[in-house]
């Protein structure tokens, strides 16, 4: 079993905000697989359990079959270590079954960056998430946002809505992340990363 967590904020208040985009994420990955036709329906039609919104199914690989949990945090975003460990002890998953998504301050609009594991880099959901499962040895799947301007605090920037300019970035990278996510489903992380780590 592969579980995918999206890191955001839940509320209507902190739709289509930059800390959102690994929402964004699970939502494009439902609606690829065909479990969804969008992000409303996956909300109105998922299940609460793990403090999350959750949705689960069977992906046909060209190995046999996988089952797959997304997740979209109910908790607010430096609580999100609470839904990935209690849906990991529940299905008695390792931490490389888990695939966490989130946005990055560091990398720019539209990029994606795949790793094994890393460092927090001050976000709260990832250090959660570590003081939660005890480790930080776990895939990670970076989305791009932008640096903050100059003189806007990153905590203001990340609570902001994309620019138009930003959105034409941001849409073409939430088809590569799930292109990466189906990739490391089907033939593992290091096919991930070769494929999907690359400058574009």
């Amino acid at each position: 079993m592969r579980l995918i967590l999206g890191l955001g904020n839940p509320g209507r208040e902190y739709l289509g905000t930059r800390h959102n985009v690994g929402f964004e994420v699970i939502d494009e990955l439902a609606k690829r697989l065909g479990w969804v036709s969008g992000a409303e329906d996956f909300d109105r039609r998922a299940r609460n359990s793990f403090d999350a919104l959750t949705f689960d199914g069977i992906v046909q690989t060209s190995t046999g079959s996988e089952r797959v949990l997304l997740m979209k945090p109910t908790t607010f975003m430096n609580l999100s270590g609470r839904s990935a460990s209690a849906a990991m002890a529940f299905h008695k998953l390792s931490p490389a079954d888990l695939l966490v998504v989130l946005d990055d301050l560091a990398l720019p609009c539209g990029k994606i960056r795949l790793r094994p594991a890393g460092s927090d880099g001050g976000h709260n959901g990832l250090k959660d998430i570590a003081r939660a499962l005890g480790t930080m040895d776990y895939p990670r799947l970076r989305l791009g946002i932008d640096p903050p301007p100059e003189r806007i605090p990153g905590r203001d920037y990340v609570l902001g809505r994309f620019t138009e300019e930003q959105r034409k970035l941001l849409s073409p990278a939430l088809a590569r992340a799930t292109g990466a996510i189906m990739t490391w489903i089907e033939s593992g992380l290091n096919e991930a990363m070769n494929r999907f780590n690359v400058s574009e």
